[in-house]
């Protein structure tokens, strides 16, 4: 992932303003004492609201939950970590019990007091500033028309849900065959595919460095090159050392100093594709800093691009070099679930905030009617539970009524979290574009990354012969990119056995 800059804000202030018009600080058009009035409101509620956000996050990291009676207590980040990579099903439904029971309570209270205050903020400042809808401010941010990302919604709502059904039956057949599953519940979601045949053998640093740069040769020999620069130039702090921060991320820094990679390499598959993302991100800077420091940043809607698009290259190489079905179904799993959880869950996230905002229109709002539409929006994407009748893979939603009041872009970012399904979906249409009319594709990559924050999201697309405001455009993308990995992995599971 990027670092997180401050991002470039276009001016919300009248299209047409001149500097006859300008006020004396020269920032937008002269206003009325009313006018000033709504926005000194604004400003001191955003100040308010982050002080409510500051005692949620300090009152979530202070929670510790117990797994065992005899066992220590562990914060959230463990207790989902050792849920999620567990093959032992009763052990995963026992931690996702313990998490929802430790976010039930005053913690949810507490979390529904913070939620409550930022939508009702949000709402104050949508009407003062006149838009149009619960959306329309975090669009103007992402540089991206309302049209677009209604666009999207109606278009994951129409073929990203079906796909993800198909997907959870698979994981369930699978599980049920190698794991001895009885029921799928949401504490399953994320289990691990643990079939055997796949290699450990590890990856040499010169191996990956080798891997990464052919398959970014594949589509863009200029960004082939940029990425051997930032190898030979040592820009990329690259062993899993003791003390060292954890994760990976790309720094832009400024124009002319940056970009730097920290990794924690340790010679897996998963590291060799986290390389081909991060160094993404790092072209993308290089190609952009043209624009000078107030223009290179990305909008989120476009940040992603050739981060993943490298990753999705070198994926596929990575598949092509399985040493059996079964490690080529795990890769296909694992990249499927990542699929998922950025598209169909994300913009479940998203139909949750609608849900808590337009409710905020009506007054505050308790931990009780929050618990119920985070219930709605999960079985309006993932279907009504097999055990109540209705057709979704997964039997149970026990223990889920909470998990609503841990996600910190609620409180944070309203409205953030439908970016995170642009990318993978932008991707998936660029991949097909390149697979289908090569000729030409690196030029056009090329000049919508070195745009960086100076084209908004359907400019960016035009050269593709894309048209991000249809919901055709978003479905095609689901079908092209998830609904292919969906595909292949039920062929693979049928020639195993695991599913008929």
């Amino acid at each position: 992932m990027p670092s997180l800059p401050s991002s470039t804000k276009r001016n919300r202030s009248s299209p047409n303003t001149n500097p006859s018009s300008m006020n004396f600080a020269g920032n937008g058009p002269t206003t009325s004492p009313k006018m000033w009035s709504g926005r000194s409101r604004c400003v001191r509620l955003t100040s308010e609201l982050g002080l409510w956000c500051l005692f949620f996050d300090k009152e979530l990291s202070l929670l510790r939950f117990k797994i065992d009676d005899d066992g220590d207590d562990v914060n959230m980040e463990v207790l989902l970590s050792r849920m999620q990579s567990s093959s032992d099903a009763e052990f995963r439904a026992k931690c996702l019990k313990v998490l929802n029971d430790g976010l039930g309570g005053s913690v949810s209270r507490t979390a529904a007091l913070s939620l409550s205050a930022v939508s009702g903020g949000w709402l104050i400042e949508n009407k003062e500033r006149k838009y149009t809808t619960h959306r329309s401010q975090r669009n103007l941010d992402n540089n991206c028309p309302d049209k677009v990302v209604d666009s999207l919604l109606d278009g994951v709502r129409e073929a990203g849900i079906p796909l993800c059904k198909r997907f959870y039956s698979l994981k369930k057949g699978i599980l049920q065959k190698t794991q001895g599953l009885q029921k799928l519940n949401w504490s399953d979601r994320n289990a691990p595919i643990d079939i055997g045949g796949v290699s450990n053998d590890k990856i040499s640093w010169e191996s990956a460095v080798s891997m990464v740069e052919k398959g970014y040769h594949k589509f863009s020999p200029k960004m082939s090159e940029l990425f051997k620069s930032m190898v030979d130039e040592k820009r990329i702090d690259v062993p899993a050392t003791n003390g060292k921060k954890g994760g990976a991320y790309c720094a832009g820094v400024v124009p002319g100093v940056g970009p730097y990679q920290l990794l924690n390499f340790d010679g897996t598959k998963q590291d060799v594709a986290t390389l081909a993302h991060e160094s993404g991100h790092g072209c993308h800077d290089i190609l952009a800093y043209e624009q000078g420091y107030l223009q290179y940043h990305p909008p989120l809607t476009l940040a992603e691009t050739a981060s993943i698009f490298g990753e999705m290259i070198v994926f596929r190489d990575l598949l092509a070099q399985s040493s059996s079905k079964e490690e080529e179904l795990t890769l296909l799993m694992s990249k499927i679930d990542d699929v998922v959880n950025s598209v169909v869950r994300q913009c479940s996230f998203d139909r949750f905030e609608e849900l808590v905002h337009s409710a905020r229109e009506k007054g505050e709002l308790s931990a009780d009617e929050l618990d119920e539409y985070w219930m709605s929006a999960l079985r309006e994407y993932y279907g009504k539970e097999g055990d109540a009748g209705g057709d979704s893979p997964f039997d149970s939603y026990e223990d889920t009524s909470h998990l609503w009041s841990y996600v910190p872009h609620f409180h944070h970012v309203p409205f953030y979290v439908y970016s995170y399904a642009f990318a993978d979906l932008v991707v998936g249409t660029l991949y097909n574009n390149f697979l289908t009319n090569k000729e030409g594709f690196e030029g056009r990559l090329i000049d919508l990354l070195a745009a960086g924050g100076t084209k908004d999201f359907a400019d960016a697309l035009a050269p593709f012969g894309l048209d991000p405001t249809s919901p055709s455009f978003w479905i095609d993308a689901l079908n092209a990119h998830l609904g292919e990995l969906v595909n292949e992995a039920e062929k693979i599971a049928k020639e195993l056995g695991y599913v008929e």
